[in-house]
């Protein structure tokens, strides 16, 4: 590679800019069409977009998927039109389908998911692109160890969210050298401008202070872009943060820069006007070439990972099912070297810790920010490059309700792993009690929720985690627990155990984890009372087995008495 940057050729430029009044034309006809989005915000990301596809990124646009192509994350969701565009003229999406944006039957959403195969993860939330793409930068240099590189473009308005400055602090500190953000300052949000506006030696200064090669820009000019993305290749050891000034709504009369054109489409007696005024400038027509990635991404496979062994806990032993977690991992890491564990500062906890020790390498410490690790987690698995697995205190992952709830529009398969859950963990507080999890968990969609009674099912339920499709969630607890079921013991998603039964069973009493055992000493004091209670594990709250509590309610007289960990609902 050049030791110095040499300047595109004016007819390259030319070209860029050209490109960009085609990205603003299409972003324009297709919000117009929809009646819906945001034009202003893709305008002043026009010139940003076409040197990134069509100068700097490497990749193959008949294969939007491919493994060794750089990534693109539009973190600013908002701006869906102008990623819709690039693809098309990349030639991967047809201009006519442009105008389906935001119908029903489109998979052009208003805002980025992966329906589309050129979409890892999907936006629109705010403040979380970043995260995802330090996920997926730390994959392709210490996992994959090859030469993609990913690209984030962030807004000003979303630079606001604590997130953001998660992951700044994450990028920098893993030395992300493959991983370049844009913060697209155009001043304006969706109510009022940006707290800094248009001061850019602020966010030049603040994104300094968190360890990123940072310069500032102006976004509309395709050569100033070029050189700060070609310096950005050639800079070792740390991230860049490219600050580029743009106007909102760049390029049409009377909307440039203004305040209250956010998420509001150009009328359409005034569409044709303002095209022909971007047309006006467009001087080349030429067929733009993509330079196609190296070929150094080799294929995996991630399905069907077995444990090589049956647990080898003895019945009556006592281990916490949080410490069955960690060995677990260990176990399964063994199987499949695309294992990796995450954790936020709780690993000698959660006892993620045994796998950081056995394979160091694999392991990612994300500290205190469990937004940022669940979104790290997102971009770590994106393309099915790794099986992700993410711990903290159960209590802790409520904060990241929407980065969970972002990962399964991302069609993700991350596995979380909460301990310390419910009361169990009394002297701590109610600040460390999570009690609240298993009902968020159960909201989310596709979401598979395991919450083991012993260290058996445990081992089980991360074995079966690493298989099932979507978000997994499995619930641990801190107090050493006996162990329950034989090691030949079988357990699937979805099925019970009747864990105590008679002929003589009075009511159904369904536990589990720390209440199971409750449950089940409960069943031995009645029965010295000549009182009889059929209990039974759920082993997975989510989906729940009611064929067989249906069953044996009816065997006991349609008694059901569920003893939970948990919040009770509140009429």
């Amino acid at each position: 590679m050049a030791s110095s940057y040499v300047k595109p050729k004016e007819k390259t430029l030319q070209n860029l800019r050209d490109i960009a009044s085609r990205l603003r034309i299409h972003s324009i006809r297709a919000t117009c069409a929809s009646n819906s989005g945001h034009p202003t915000s893709c305008c002043s990301a026009a010139e940003i977009m076409s040197v990134l596809f069509f100068h700097t990124m490497r990749y193959r646009p008949n294969e939007p998927g491919h493994p060794s192509n750089d990534r693109f994350v539009l973190s600013k969701g908002h701006a869906a039109p102008i990623l819709y565009a690039a693809w098309t003229e990349a030639g991967f999406i047809k201009e006519s389908e442009l105008l389906n944006l935001r119908k029903i039957d489109s998979d052009l959403e208003g805002h980025p998911t992966p329906r589309l195969p050129f979409v890892d993860v999907a936006t629109g939330s705010l403040g979380q692109g970043l995260g995802a793409a330090c996920g997926m930068a730390y994959t392709g240099k210490y996992f994959d160890k090859t030469s993609y590189r990913v690209y984030c473009l962030l807004g000003d308005g979303e630079s606001s969210e604590g997130s953001v400055w998660e992951a700044l602090q994450f990028g920098s500190h893993y030395q992300l050298d493959n991983l370049v953000a844009i913060i697209d300052v155009n001043r304006l949000g969706q109510s009022e401008a940006a707290p800094l506006g248009h001061d850019t030696d602020v966010y030049h200064k603040r994104c300094e202070a968190f360890g990123w090669n940072t310069c500032v820009v102006d976004g509309h000019d395709v050569d100033e872009l070029c050189q700060a993305l070609w310096q950005a290749s050639q800079q070792k050891g740390k991230p860049t943060m490219i600050v580029a000034k743009t106007f909102k709504g760049r390029g049409i009369p009377d909307v440039e820069n203004a305040d209250n054109w956010h998420g509001k489409p150009i009328p359409k007696d005034k569409v044709e006007s303002v095209i022909s005024t971007i047309q006006s400038q467009i001087q080349t027509n030429d067929v733009h070439t993509i330079q196609p990635p190296a070929q150094d991404v080799p294929p995996i496979n991630i399905t069907d990972i077995k444990m090589l062994s049956f647990p080898t806990y003895n019945k009556g032993e006592k281990v916490a099912t949080r410490k069955a977690y960690g060995l677990a991992l260990v176990k399964l890491g063994k199987t499949n070297k695309h294992v990796v564990v995450l954790d936020g500062d709780t690993k000698n906890s959660t006892f993620a810790e045994f796998f950081k020790q056995a394979y160091p390498e694999r392991y990612i410490e994300c500290f205190i920010a469990e937004q940022n690790m669940v979104s790290v987690a997102l971009g770590c698995a994106a393309r099915n490059r790794t099986i992700a697995f993410a711990s903290t205190f159960a209590a802790f992952f409520t904060r990241a309700f929407d980065h969970i709830r972002m990962a399964a529009i991302s069609q993700s398969n991350i596995k979380l792993c909460g301990s310390h859950s419910g009361v169990s963990i009394g002297e701590d507080g109610p600040s460390q009690m999570a009690l609240e999890d298993l009902a968020m968990f159960r909201t989310i969609p596709g979401c598979t929720v395991f919450y083991p009674s012993d260290a058996v099912s445990t081992e089980y339920a991360v074995s079966l985690a690493a298989n099932t499709k979507g978000i997994c969630f499995i619930r641990t607890s801190r107090p050493e627990t006996p162990i329950l079921y034989s090691q030949e013991e079988k357990f699937e998603v979805g099925h019970a155990k009747v864990v105590r039964i008679s002929d003589a069973d009075r009511v159904v009493v369904i536990g589990a984890g720390v209440t199971l055992h409750e449950a089940l000493s409960a069943a031995d004091e009645l029965a010295k009372q000549g009182i009889y209670i059929r209990v039974i594990d759920p082993f997975t709250i989510k989906p729940l087995d009611a064929d067989t509590i249906i069953s044996n309610a009816r065997a006991t007289g349609g008694h059901i008495i569920t003893v939970e960990d948990h919040y009770k609902e509140v009429k």
